[in-house]
Order: C-alpha cells, then structure tokens, then sequence
C-alpha cells in the first residue's frame, strides 16, 4: 500500500442508454404539450426509457462499467472499489452498488457503496474515489451513475413540467493512480445547502410513518409519489451555483475559464448550460451538451457526456476537462482534471 498521496487519473470511460426512443411526439397524447414547448423550456428532443425485463439500474451500470474497464485494460476482478450514483436505485435496499458487484461477477468481498446525491451525485461519488486513491487505500476504483426515471414519472398534463426532462441511462468511469506529474483528477469541490431540500423532491415513500404500507395504500394526495420541481429558484439557484464552483476549481489551480478544453456539465437544461457557456465565456466546442437526445439523467448525466465526448474525439491528452453539477438537496459540485 502506497500511503503518499498521489492523483487519480480516469482511465476509461463507458456508456449505456436503453434502446427505447420516446420523442416529444410521443409525448404530447399523453399530455397537453407540444415539442415546440418541450424544446423551448428544455432543449430535450428525445430521451430513453427502459424496457421492463431488459433493463435495471444495476445491469444498465453493469454495461457502462463493463466499456470503461474494456477501455482501461481491466477485468471486473480488478476492481477494487465500486462507488455507485443513483436516486432510482433497483430496491429500497441494499444499494445497488452490491448489485452491480453481482452483475459484473466479481467474488471478491470488495466494498460497494451508493451514493444518493441525485444530479450531483456522480461527481460527489467520483470525489470519494479520488480520496480513497490520493491515501494509497485502492487502485482500481469503479465508479458508476446509473437512473430509470421513466418508471416514476407522472406522465400526464399535471406532471408534464417535470415528466417531460427526464430519461434513463447509465455511465462509468474507471479511476486508477496517475503516473504522469500535474495530471488527472486536479481537486473536487462538493457543496450542499439543505434549506432547500424541498425545492426538488419526491417525497413519499418516506420511512417517517409508522405504518409505510399502510400510509401509501390509503392516502389521498398521490401526487407526493411523483417528483416535485419548483423550476424557477432551481433555475435561479443552478445559474449562480455552476459559475461559482467552476470558478472554484480553478482559482484553486491557478488557472482561469480561458484554460478549459472542455466543460462537461450536468445536462439539466440547455437553458442552463447556455447560460453559464456566457458566463464563463467559453465557445461552443468548449462545452459538451447532448440532453437534446437524453434528456435529464441525474447522476449519470455528467459520465454519459463524458464518455461521449471521449469517444467523439472531443477530449484529448493534455486537455483540461471540467465537470459540474447542481441538483436537488440543493446540492452541487465541479471536479478539475488534467486529461
């Protein structure tokens, strides 16, 4: 065990997405909307839904971690850590990072843990893995954002400004020592404000009943079982949180936003990310969006668009690569990495 601290470097990347196309189109018999609406607010053009047999949180994660250990050179059994993103996970417990563990058939007794910080979770789950790599504790560390939304979404006119955002998909990374000086994972940054937990939030089924079951089967207001968004202060809150914690990261490295290749923030809404590409003052091919065809994935939006832009040729060796998040709790983060 190496006990000097030391930088983590991701050494592959990967992606899933179910294969099921919904379309705005799709969208408007089941609800009083239009895609010129949908894009309007949102950007979003199409999104995925999983298919109920096929796809689960962990085994669509299990497909992503399956890519990114492909790209590093290594097998399941190398992993050493599993660290997994989600707020959808496949049963109220255990985790589905054990799940995923399962999944990738690795018998090792490892540790495997969820980390529930919906949109800003991966990057929360990827800042932990760094510490455990920067200490010398492990080596291979897998870390995973993996969502099903579909499958909790109101899907009619009174949801529609929430239901309309959201897709399922998962994404990977592989972390493992760095051996070149002044690379990879540079500093996280993770913030929390619990004020406003409720501004987005699903609230039932909650556990502070005295009766779960009983509770659910007899109350009268099903619409705590669907997610609750007040859109305008997530939208006036999300605008001043990326620039911040961008600006964070790099202030702590002596750089500045001229020094990014690549922004890869959480997609949220196209509204958001083009607000904060003019705040930062950065161009188009210094920012990676692709919620027009995903929509919002919460945790796994942030490696999706990553494992895109590598495959897209759109991150290179040597690049400065910046990833950021803000989502409920509120909770929002940004991590700088010398690629």
């Amino acid at each position: 065990m190496n006990n000097s601290l030391r930088n983590a470097e991701i050494a592959g990347v990967g992606h899933y997405v179910p294969e099921r196309v919904v379309t705005n189109a799709e969208l408007v018999p089941m609800m009083d909307t239009t895609d010129e609406w949908i894009q309007e607010r949102t950007g979003i053009k199409e999104r995925r839904w999983f298919k109920e047999g096929t796809d689960t949180t962990a085994n669509m994660g299990a497909n992503a971690a399956r890519k990114a250990l492909e790209m590093a050179g290594l097998q399941p059994d190398d992993v050493q850590m599993i660290v997994f993103a989600t707020l959808s996970p496949d049963y109220f417990f255990p985790g589905s990072g054990v799940l995923l563990q399962r999944e990738l058939g690795i018998k090792a007794p490892i540790p495997a843990f969820d980390v529930r910080n919906q949109c800003s979770g991966f990057v929360y789950a990827l800042s932990m893995a760094d510490q455990f790599i920067k200490t010398g504790m492990y080596d291979n560390v897998l870390v995973v954002g993996s969502e099903i939304h579909s499958s909790g979404l109101d899907i009619s006119t009174r949801g529609r400004a929430v239901s309309v955002i959201f897709g399922d998909g998962a994404g990977a990374v592989v972390l493992r020592p760095c051996t070149r000086e002044g690379h990879g994972i540079l500093s996280t940054h993770l913030h929390a404000q619990g004020e406003h937990a409720e501004e987005l939030i699903v609230k039932e089924p909650s556990s502070n009943r005295q009766n779960r079951t009983e509770f659910i089967q007899n109350m009268e207001n099903e619409v705590e079982l669907y997610p609750y968004m007040n859109g305008q202060n997530v939208f006036k809150h999300a605008v001043v949180r990326f620039p911040q914690v961008i600006k964070e990261a790099l202030d702590q490295n002596g750089m500045e936003s001229k020094d990014i290749d690549m922004l890869i923030p959480h997609q949220a809404n196209l509204r958001i990310t083009q607000f904060v590409q003019q705040k930062m003052g950065l161009s188009d091919d210094k920012v990676f969006s692709n919620i027009q065809r995903y929509g919002n994935t919460t945790a796994a939006s942030v490696p999706i668009a990553l494992s895109e832009a590598v495959q897209e040729g759109r991150i290179k060796r040597g690049d400065l690569v910046c990833l950021a998040a803000f989502g409920s709790g509120f909770t929002w983060a940004s991590a700088l990495i010398k690629w």
